[in-house]
């Protein structure tokens, strides 16, 4: 087995050198070729190559469909040495109508739907272009743009369209790249073009007025765009931000008083069936609770049935909780990352790349006009060599029929050029018509008018701009409101409420109570009743006993130092014992409940562990979203929470107890307003712990409840001192259990 002779070309390199080195060409590579659009024509090196390899199949929009599989065939095998299914994606992207605003490839077959489902394979669909691509295509025979070979050296390929049109914003990109990408909606033609010729004469245009024009993007879906015009104005000013797309709905009347909603319009790129079945799945789960049913009902057209729970459902509010939890509101990015006239990647605002598109034009006109006038001139050159024949018809007549070498007989004698003696020699006996005559001096003197007008077309700058704008205002005419792809779809509508309704506002409000038994079973009784009316299990009793609504939210303070929030119209039922309460949160068996209250926005409560800390808690803050409740007062190991009670109104001192019997007043301003923590020492103790703590007016004396009623005392000069201090004995009189009572 013999050995490769050794090369002397090696180069020492460290690996992560070369390692770096081939990444950054592989970095360019995505960037360049793959995933960023080029400013001019909006298109990505694939999307090109489709299209200019359709024209070159003489695909276009009048005449017949050829088979997708010939399309893609043509493409990889000539320009985009790729997989076949990547291109063949790419090309079934540029044919639904729901992915582009104006589809660049008119599709036979089955192109997919908006429910997700795949297109047909490749050998059962058929395409042709568009006119809206025809439009991007137009001129390219023209040298409008340059052209160079293709991977093989084989076939020359187009670097970039001329672009009649600007496709970047009418039909949108995203891509992503190394380390950036693009994510541009598609716009409405109409409104782009009128910002065109604005743009052509006040080149400084402000971005407030360029969205007087372009009031926001224009979905192939349609939907609402609810976004603030400010907001609107700052994404394309900076080329970067975001707008809100909701879906488009009505209310149904169905008699009896009750509706169903009816959604017309989803947002962009969402798939309908997995729409549904997510919503459908928040059902299941109870976070839709006002929603008893969703159903699809679309044809031809699209059709999402809604149904509320009940008549007292409003739609608006039930709406917007559906746009909150789902997908029928979405936000639709705007990062305009693209390659601009150098090939340079970069961000760009709206102005920039509507100047981009202009520029680019400019170009394409300046280029045709010369290409244009280097053939008027060569036939110039030639009908020039026929005037010169006819007037010496006889001579050529002669010279051809006796000369060896006509050609350069004719050359000499008549003063041609090479050009036009080849030309003469070349003409048909039958172009020696005197008709023929007169037609070639009428098109001698056509073109030398259209040469004198393409000169100064090429010296004149603001003419130029002239015929632009009049290009772009016949492709804003042509594909404008009054066509099928020119009206704006996508409604602009008005900026939403910055909170969603609360809940309690799709419930219907009815008095309950609520009972919670010593050993911890939760019911809602309809009404307000009476304690001693309540029934328990044999061997349990009451511990809670509650009025309330079944719009309230119920606080349960338990002696992890953790707040639970439950619905009361979650609470079971009365006609029953209820349910155990440590089903509905998640409380561990190790700690109890040791307070429950019904919820009080803007209220403030006292809360305090067993060794005597403590602080103030906004009620507000206490509020938890899951069945773990909401870790507020912090405990350290071996200990419990002990207290939580309201700050009254107008409170100005707290009295703290120990199970020792001491009792100490302070200031409440020397208890700090804390969101989470273990707060500050309220009082000390040489054994036991906090037995109980209420707030009070010093004015207004400190309450306590007996067995003979309710006593209270005002003059406590005795029990006033500091936080943190160890306090007296209680008055005379003050209940044995150390406790202030209700």
């Amino acid at each position: 087995m013999g050995h490769s002779p050794p090369t002397d070309n090696v180069l020492e390199t460290r690996f992560a050198d070369a390692l770096g080195e081939r990444y950054l060409n592989y970095a360019l590579s995505t960037i360049m070729a793959r995933s960023l659009p080029d400013v001019r024509d909006g298109l990505k090196p694939v999307q090109r190559r489709l299209l200019y390899a359709m024209r070159q199949l003489k695909l276009e929009p009048r005449s017949g469909f050829k088979k997708c599989a010939r399309v893609i065939g043509d493409v990889i095998g000539k320009y985009h040495p790729h997989g076949d299914v990547a291109v063949y994606d790419a090309l079934v992207r540029l044919a639904q109508e729901f992915a582009q605003r104006y589809p660049l490839v008119d599709g036979q077959g089955n192109f997919g739907s908006i429910d997700g489902d795949n297109a047909a394979a490749m050998r059962y669909t058929e395409a042709r272009l568009t006119d809206f691509a025809w439009v991007l295509l137009e001129g390219i025979d023209d040298d409008a743009t340059d052209f160079r070979k293709t991977y093989d050296g084989e076939e020359e390929e187009p670097v970039v369209l001329p672009a009649g049109f600007p496709n970047l914003l009418a039909n949108g990109a995203t891509g992503i790249a190394v380390g950036m990408a693009t994510s541009i909606p598609p716009h409405n033609i109409g409104e782009l073009s009128a910002a065109l010729i604005h743009l052509i004469r006040y080149p400084k245009a402000t971005f407030e007025k360029l969205v007087e024009f372009i009031p926001g993007p224009d979905f192939p879906t349609g939907g609402v765009l609810a976004e603030p015009r400010q907001s609107v104005v700052e994404a394309y000013r900076a080329g970067r931000g975001s707008f809100r797309l909701g879906a488009r709905w009505q209310v149904e009347k169905l008699g009896r008083g009750l509706c169903q909603v009816v959604v017309t319009e989803i947002p962009y790129q969402v798939r309908k069936s997995r729409l549904i079945e997510k919503t459908a799945e928040l059902v299941t789960a109870g976070k839709l609770p006002w929603l008893a049913d969703i159903r699809d009902e679309s044809a031809d057209d699209l059709r999402i049935v809604l149904e509320p729970k009940s008549r007292a459902v409003d739609a608006a509010m039930l709406m917007r909780h559906v746009f909150r939890l789902t997908d029928f509101e979405v936000r639709v990015g705007l990062n305009m990352n693209v390659l601009d006239a150098a090939n340079v990647p970069r961000l760009m605002n709206l102005r920039e790349t509507l100047a981009a598109f202009l520029d680019h034009r400019h170009e394409v006109l300046l280029r045709r006009s010369r290409y244009r006038l280097e053939k008027i001139e060569r036939r110039l050159e030639v009908l020039g060599g026929f005037l010169i024949a006819y007037l010496n018809l006889d001579e050529v007549i002669r010279i051809i029929r006796e000369r060896d070498d006509a050609k350069a007989e004719l050359i000499r004698a008549l003063a041609l050029t090479e050009v036009q003696a080849e030309a003469v020699l070349n003409m048909r006996l039958r172009q020696l018509r005197r008709l023929e005559e007169t037609a070639i001096k009428d098109e001698n003197k056509a073109l030398n008018a259209e040469r004198e007008d393409l000169g100064d077309l090429l010296k004149d700058e603001n003419r130029r701009w002239m015929v632009i704008s009049s290009e772009i205002a016949e492709i804003g005419k042509r594909f404008g409101p009054d066509t099928e792809f020119g009206r704006r779809r996508t409604r602009i509508g008005a900026a939403p409420v910055s909170a969603p309704p609360p809940l309690e506002a799709m419930i219907e409000r009815q008095p309950v109570t609520v009972l919670c038994s010593q050993k911890g079973w939760i019911r809602a009784v309809k009404g307000h009743i009476d304690g001693d009316a309540a029934k328990y299990k044999e061997g349990d009793r009451a511990k809670f006993h509650l009025p309330a609504q079944t719009t309230d939210k119920l606080l349960i303070f338990a002696t992890n130092g953790r707040f639970y929030t439950i619905g009361c119209d979650k609470l079971p039922g009365g006609r029953g014992d209820g349910e155990p309460l440590r089903l509905m949160i998640e409380l561990g068996n190790g700690h109890d409940v040791l307070v429950m209250f019904v919820y009080r926005p803007g209220r403030c409560l006292l809360v305090a562990s067993e060794t005597g800390r403590g602080f103030i808690v906004d009620e507000d803050e206490t509020l938890a979203q899951t069945r773990n409740g909401k870790q507020v007062l912090n405990i350290a190991a071996g200990e419990e929470a002990a207290a939580c009670v309201p700050v009254e109104e107008g409170a100005d001192h707290v009295a703290a107890l120990g199970r020792a019997g001491k009792l100490l007043i302070f200031p409440l301003a020397e208890v700090p307003v804390m969101a989470r923590g273990r707060g500050v020492i309220l009082q000390r103790y040489r054994q036991g712990g906090l037995a109980d703590v209420k707030t009070f007016s010093l004015k207004s004396g400190l309450g306590w409840r007996t067995g003979r009623g309710v006593s209270s005392k005002t003059d406590l000069d005795d029990w006033l001192g500091r936080r943190g201090q160890v306090g007296r004995k209680p008055p005379p009189g003050f209940p044995r259990a150390m406790r202030f009572g209700d």
